[in-house]
């Protein structure tokens, strides 16, 4: 069965254009993780990706998984209510080109609609722009969760580009 998805990439270029929360979850806190742990990487990326049709990583050995989370290039960051796992991004930067991809942001169900998501957005963003770059991108699909678009847009992101894909 096909369908169709549309996908917006949206970019980010000043932190001075973020716009954050007023106020700060009780008991959340981003952690990054050091030493990088595959398991982690891809527990998250099982866990909520199965909502969202992730699915390109998912014949990934744990040999791949490791030499995935081994590069230099990519940061992983995870999301803690109280000492819960609660979400995560990852970031790849590329520092060549002064900008930073948001490979993937999610929560947990469990830590859905609970504004959460514009916390960990705000997150990334922030520790992208700590490495001197001077783009911070990322795309989102239909596929996701229905707030996700809106949620970058409000964090002041823009799109600049559209397509539809069938998959």
């Amino acid at each position: 069965m096909s369908i169709k998805v549309e996908r917006n990439y949206l970019e980010i270029n000043s932190l001075k254009d973020l716009k954050t929360l007023k106020s700060h979850p009780d008991d959340c806190s981003i952690h990054f993780s050091d030493p990088a742990d595959f398991q982690i990487n891809k527990f998250f990326y099982k866990q909520i990706g199965k909502q969202h049709r992730w699915t390109d990583r998912l014949a990934w050995t744990d040999k791949q998984w490791i030499k995935y989370i081994s590069d230099p290039k990519v940061k992983t960051y995870i999301l803690k209510k109280k000492n819960d796992f609660a979400g995560y991004f990852e970031l790849i930067f590329h520092k060549d080109r002064k900008e930073t991809e948001i490979a993937y942001l999610g929560l947990l169900e469990e830590y859905q609609n609970k504004k959460l998501g514009s916390y960990l957005l705000s997150s990334a963003i922030k520790n992208s722009f700590s490495e001197n770059i001077d783009r911070v991108w990322v795309h989102t699909c239909s596929l996701d969760h229905k707030n996700a678009l809106n949620n970058y847009i409000s964090r002041g992101m823009r799109i600049f580009k559209k397509e539809s894909v069938v998959i």
